[in-house]
Parts: C-alpha cells; structure tokens; sequence
C-alpha cells in the first residue's frame, strides 16, 4: 500500500463509500450523453517526433484546436497536462494518463508501461479520471496489473473514474486486432475494475458488438489507432464502433495529422453525438 493511500484513507469516514459518487460524477462529465470524444494525445512520449509532420510539432497549437473543437476529453500524460493547463481548464475534461513508455528502451522491455505519476498526482492538475495500460498478454503483464490494481485503489480513494487501455500485445501474438483476442483484454479490465475501457476496433460491427458485450456495461470507446488513408474511412470505423454499442473514442493521430484538425475533431463528435453518417459528416466538414 502506497503511502499516498494511507493518507487518503485515513481522512475517509468509515462506512461511507464517498468514492463511488465521485466516480459517477466525474464519469458523467466524459460521458456526457452516454458517450465521449476523447482527444488522446501520449504520441510524443510513446512513438517521438516521427508521429508529426513538420507543420505540427507545436503541441500547444494541436490542442488549442481540439478543444475550440468541443471534444468531450482530453488524454495527457502530466508533464503536458501542466504545460497547456491554461488552454484545457474549464474547456474540457482532464483525463491523465500515468503510465507510458518511449520506443528507446531496449526490444526486451518494448511491451512494458512504467508509472509515471499517481494519483495524487491527477488531482493535483484538477483531472477528471485517470488512464493506465495494460499489455494483456505481454511478458510484462504482471508488473501491469500491479500497477493498475495500485493505481485503482487509489482512484477510488479519491472518487476517481480509471480508464484502462486495454491493448493484448506481446511478440507472440499473430493478430493484436483478432476478436477473441480482443474480447479476452476486455474481459480482463473489467476484472481488475476498470471504469471505462479503451481498446482496438476488430474490424467490423459485428464483431466489435460482442466486445461490447464482453464489457458487460462498462463504457467501451475504440482506439484511434494508425492514420487511416480517407477521413471518411476512419469515421465509418468509427460508425461501426456507435451502432456496436461502442461508447465512442479516444483518438490522436486520426485528428491531429488530418489536413483541418478542427473540422477533423468536429466531424468525429458529429459521428459519435449526433448520429451522423460517414459521409454526412464529411461533407458537412469539408473533408476530403
């Protein structure tokens, strides 16, 4: 038990489960109607300067035009939660992710996420949840877990909802995007009490539904995953992923390498709050 947690609880009242309530409210600031539009933003962190074009290396300016975009979230490691505080508070909601990894470290470890900060932490920037990554599958899938049940334990201390990216990886599986696959990585987060599940898109409706159900009512939202080659491409995933029963999505590159971040961002809360089609949400944004 981390001493953080021993403080925390120490100034709880006993017989009183506050936390509960806290995690409901803050959820309900994501998911406004059931559902989120979640700007992540770990690239240059997790993948370097290769994810962004030259013309996009000013993280500031990224994230100014996805909230003047209305997105629902907003995923920051906290080093880039505190550098751009003062375009996020008040705009949007805080979700800090506090684990990660660069692709320096040795091949050995590639499959590995370490704690960068806690939660204490989180609440300290004004969050409004917390994230954390699981490799389900990895050879560092224990170190993982301890993390996580760390990391939720101490969430629910402080009435904070915890967002588990879900991801089955490891170097020897065939197919990280396989349903089964998918579908045992959901499982497992709802297992370890995750609050709202991020994971891959399977490729079609069909198949995402039965993650869907997989989750047994915990919120799934689709990762945004590489950049596809047509904005539309990526909202009809994205269409397959709401007509599944998906919750949404937490997206980066899909938004923030298209030609008009802002008409990006607006046609992907357009798909996932208003019903609209890929196409109508295109042509409505001008997407080409």
């Amino acid at each position: 038990m981390t001493p953080h947690l021993v403080e925390v609880k120490a100034m709880t009242h006993p017989g009183v489960n506050y936390g509960a309530v806290g995690v409901r409210v803050r959820l309900g600031r994501i998911l406004r109607d059931g559902k989120a539009v979640i700007f992540a933003f770990d690239h240059g962190f997790e993948h370097g300067p290769k994810d962004f074009p030259e013309d996009r290396v000013a993280a500031r300016n990224i994230i100014q035009q996805v909230v003047d975009a209305g997105v629902d979230a907003i995923m920051l490691l906290p080093g880039m939660a505190r550098l751009t505080h003062d375009i996020w508070a008040g705009r949007t909601a805080l979700i800090v992710k506090l684990t990660s990894k660069t692709e320096l470290r040795p091949e050995s470890s590639i499959y590995l996420q370490t704690r960068l900060a806690t939660v204490e932490d989180a609440v300290a920037l004004g969050a409004d949840a917390v994230a954390a990554t699981v490799y389900w599958g990895s050879e560092h899938e224990s170190e993982m877990m301890e993390n996580w049940m760390i990391i939720k334990e101490e969430a629910e201390a402080y009435g904070m909802p915890a967002l588990q990216l879900a991801y089955p990886r490891g170097s020897h599986f065939k197919n990280w995007y396989d349903p089964e696959v998918v579908m045992y990585g959901v499982r497992a987060a709802i297992e370890v009490g995750a609050d709202l599940i991020k994971t891959y898109y399977t490729g079609s409706r069909e198949t995402f539904a039965k993650v869907v159900e997989m989750a047994q009512g915990i919120p799934v939202v689709m990762s945004g995953g590489a950049v596809r080659d047509r904005p539309v491409d990526f909202l009809t995933d994205l269409s397959n992923v709401i007509a599944a029963g998906g919750s949404g999505v937490a997206v980066g590159r899909n938004v923030f390498r298209a030609k008009d971040i802002k008409s990006m961002a607006r046609a992907v809360m357009a798909v996932v709050h208003e019903g609209l089609s890929p196409e109508e949400a295109a042509k409505r944004f001008n997407l080409e």
